[in-house]
């Protein structure tokens, strides 16, 4: 998850887990990728994201989905990459990935826990502004999944992450409509009725509408040119697609250059 700017680290860096560190964060592994434990929303909300960032991506560079490495080649960027829930299984499907976060104990967590099932992910320590900053190669796929709601200036989020993506790729943003239904349900029963997320993990004002989200990325020079709901069941604990736009989308945008 990323930080507003006065909380972001100074440098961008690749990691390495210090073999004196390696208890502690193979403990916060162990959290992070315990699907019964405190990131159980995201372990459930995976399989739906997953298949849908596959599908898209598949159907953007003419790739087989069912192939069984079907992003072979590609360049792989995800935004705000925690514990590498999303890193691992796109370089088993055949990507090069690079996961970012502004928080170092994330990604010593999540390069802890690649080391140890032996998946191969490039993990840095920073933030998109700085990876602008940087002059990094852009990304054919930008993966930007329930970041924009916890930055302190959407707008300029967007503009970064846009420069991220190479002219002709694709960035796929995911994050929570601003209604009240969203509310009612992503914030009141998820953080203070069930208590799947800690109170306070959502703030409604930061929440962003879809014709929002559409303006930042014209304004960035991205073409949105798919879009989908995503809602859960809370009896099964599945999360399908949907119509619906009302609670958590995913919007599918393209550089054209």
């Amino acid at each position: 998850m990323a930080l507003d700017e006065s909380q972001a680290p100074e440098h961008l860096t690749s990691v390495s887990v210090d073999p004196r560190e390696m208890e502690s964060f193979s403990r916060m592994a162990h959290d992070w990728w315990n699907p019964t434990g405190m990131f159980r929303p995201l372990h459930v909300m995976n399989g739906a994201r997953l298949s849908l960032i596959k599908d898209w991506v598949c159907e953007h560079y003419g790739r087989d989905p069912d192939a069984e490495r079907p992003l072979d080649g590609l360049r792989v960027l995800d935004i705000g990459c925690g514990g590498g829930l999303l890193c691992e299984p796109m370089v088993r499907l055949g990507a090069s990935v690079t996961g970012v976060d502004a928080l170092e104990r994330n990604v010593k967590t999540a390069k802890t826990h690649a080391e140890q099932v032996g998946v191969d992910v490039d993990y840095r320590h920073g933030t998109i502004e700085q990876m602008v900053e940087a002059g990094e190669e852009p990304f054919d796929v930008v993966l930007n999944m329930e970041v924009i709601e916890h930055v302190a200036d959407p707008a300029r989020f967007i503009a970064d992450c846009a420069a991220m993506v190479k002219p002709g790729g694709i960035m796929l943003c995911s994050t929570i409509n601003r209604t009240f239904k969203a509310f009612a349900l992503a914030i009141v029963g998820a953080e203070y009725i069930l208590r799947w997320l800690p109170r306070g993990t959502h703030q409604y004002e930061k929440l962003v509408k879809p014709s929002e989200l559409d303006r930042y990325l014209r304004d960035a020079g991205l073409d949105v040119t798919g879009r989908t709901g995503m809602s859960l069941n809370p009896v099964n604990e599945v999360w399908r697609l949907t119509d619906d736009l009302g609670i958590n989308y995913v919007t599918k945008a393209i550089k054209h250059g």
